[in-house]
């Protein structure tokens, strides 16, 4: 048995097309003034900024051509037919893997002292811990400044004060670390529940006992998350450090960029890159396994 479709009046269809249309060229115009918007500040970006973009998209190609260079051994053959070339500095002692060890040595010890000074300064900056208003705005500039400084400006300075070597770059790591950190830190104390914080208030515990155990066990495993995912972008920081002297494998990679040799520059980034993936892919299941089990740690 066939069923019939119903169907509106000639009249309220019309009316529902004529705003179905409305809603669409609404809609349209919208989007054209929103791409006519970027293309406007694209433009008065790239003028305050000196950009040439004629020259820019002029010259794109001499980018893929470097990046196609990196794969050619200094024989002219390509660097898949002879890998041992390629990774030559592998099984040279005092090479690459030892830089490479001190380029992540340089990241885990930065992350680790900005995770200290981050846990001490976040409770400070929060709000519902602190009740003083310049103590927070306090601790609150001070990681501001932390963060805000480029990690390669704090790594010049340190370089001019302690010499060349990987100090500078942990201090320079630990320093912006601890800044980034503490922000998220603190907003993760601010939502934290106040009633184990206010039982341990009522029974006279001070400060530092309410924060011991009140606080950190509701907001430990947070941390640490972040912490971790702190590392794995203090190891991508750290490999550059030596564009500055700052110690690592970076140092070597910008020797090679100078020299323009151009399978040790892809070698590297290569070792550069697996590194980081290692890292991640190691972080990423402790930080899955973290998420959303704060009773754990209490």
């Amino acid at each position: 048995m066939a069923l019939a479709v119903p169907t509106l009046p000639d009249h309220q269809a019309a009316a529902l097309a004529a705003a179905y249309a409305r809603v669409v060229a609404v809609k349209r115009r919208q989007t054209m003034i929103g791409a006519l918007a970027v293309i406007v500040l694209v433009y008065v970006a790239s003028f305050y900024g000196e950009v040439d973009l004629a020259k820019l998209f002029g010259n794109i190609g001499s980018f893929f051509n470097y990046i196609g260079r990196l794969f050619y051994l200094d024989t002219g053959a390509h660097v898949f037919t002879n890998p041992s070339e390629w990774f030559w500095g592998i099984t040279q002692k005092s090479k690459w893997l030892p830089l490479l060890f001190e380029t992540v040595m340089v990241a885990y010890l930065g992350t680790v002292i900005g995770f200290i000074g981050a846990l001490c300064l976040s409770f400070m900056s929060a709000a519902n811990m602190v009740k003083s208003a310049l103590i927070r705005n306090t601790a609150k500039r001070f990681l501001e400044f932390c963060r805000t400084v480029p990690e390669l400006v704090f790594a010049l300075i340190f370089v001019v004060a302690f010499g060349l070597g990987p100090l500078p770059g942990v201090l320079a790591l630990a320093i912006h670390s601890m800044g980034a950190l503490g922000k998220l830190f603190s907003e993760v104390i601010e939502n934290i529940d106040m009633k184990p914080v206010e039982g341990l208030q009522s029974t006279g515990a001070n400060w530092v006992q309410t924060i011991r155990f009140a606080a950190i066990p509701q907001v430990l495993s947070s941390f640490v998350s972040y912490s971790l995912l702190r590392f794995e972008v203090n190891v991508r920081e750290a490999g550059i450090m030596g564009f500055v002297g700052a110690g690592g494998i970076g140092q070597e990679l910008l020797v090679s960029i100078r020299k323009f040799y151009y399978s040790d520059v892809s070698a590297i980034l290569i070792l550069i890159i697996v590194t980081v993936m290692l890292i991640d892919l190691g972080t990423e299941r402790v930080r899955h396994k973290l998420i959303g089990r704060e009773s754990r740690w209490s």
